[in-house]
């Protein structure tokens, strides 16, 4: 370890600054990839939470109440999007004839911007996997271009008079997949994460929707639901 250490202090202006770029960006996807794994986790047990209280809650205002204390799951969004869409037609007195196509594209809105969300960034992760190998070879092309120019200049040429500028290049090819490998991992797990996120979140709408016709089936005369509408 010691001797990458020395390598890295005695390469080129290039090489280092080859090995900080890849650095600075290990850790960027490394930090992004906690924190993003954090937030998708709690949103998960938030999510079984609320879908829970949804389909038990006696009547749909007392789930409402529940979710507007939990705005920063992507499960509020969706349903102030349906919600305020419904106490729009609820005006009209036909809330249960445009429940099935106001309604829905509302939500259907709401799960589309709420997972733009939830994926913002996560091509941080794909654009690090794709470029840190090459930049790496960058990194090692350039050390062996500026070994051969020694060599070029040398009277003697020995494996110990080489071995250094050659060491100093093929350090930042691992440096290269060192960044690459994890961030390759972490885009494809969070891929499969979201995509189970994007099926609870239609899954919540889907209930939400239901819980709705049943309630405007209930109040013909025409019902209201306050809260979310007016925490946005």
């Amino acid at each position: 370890m010691s001797f990458m250490f020395q390598a890295v202090a005695q390469a080129t202006a290039v090489s280092q600054c080859v090995l900080g770029l890849l650095a600075l960006m290990s850790v960027a996807s490394w930090a992004f990839m906690l924190g993003k794994w954090r937030r998708l986790r709690r949103t998960q047990k938030q999510g079984a939470a609320i879908l829970e209280q949804l389909d038990h809650a006696s009547c749909l205002a007392a789930a409402l109440e529940l979710l507007s204390g939990i705005r920063s799951s992507p499960f509020y969004g969706i349903a102030r999007r349906g919600i305020r869409e419904f106490n729009r037609i609820s005006k009209t007195g036909e809330a249960a004839l445009l429940l099935n196509g106001n309604v829905r594209r509302a939500l259907h809105y709401g799960i589309a911007e709420q997972m733009g969300k939830l994926k913002s960034a996560v091509s941080l992760l794909a654009t690090t996997a794709n470029t840190a190998p090459f930049i790496g070879l960058f990194g090692t092309v350039w050390g062996i271009m500026n070994s051969f120019h020694a060599i070029a200049q040398m009277k003697s040429v020995s494996l110990a008079t080489i071995a250094p500028g050659i060491a100093e290049a093929l350090i930042a090819t691992a440096m290269g997949l060192f960044v690459a490998i994890p961030a390759t991992l972490g885009y494809n797990i969070f891929r499969a994460k979201l995509s189970g996120m994007e099926s609870e979140c239609i899954n919540f709408a889907g209930v939400l929707l239901n819980r709705m016709r049943h309630e405007a089936a209930a109040h013909p005369q025409g019902i209201r639901f306050a809260g979310l509408e007016e925490a946005a």
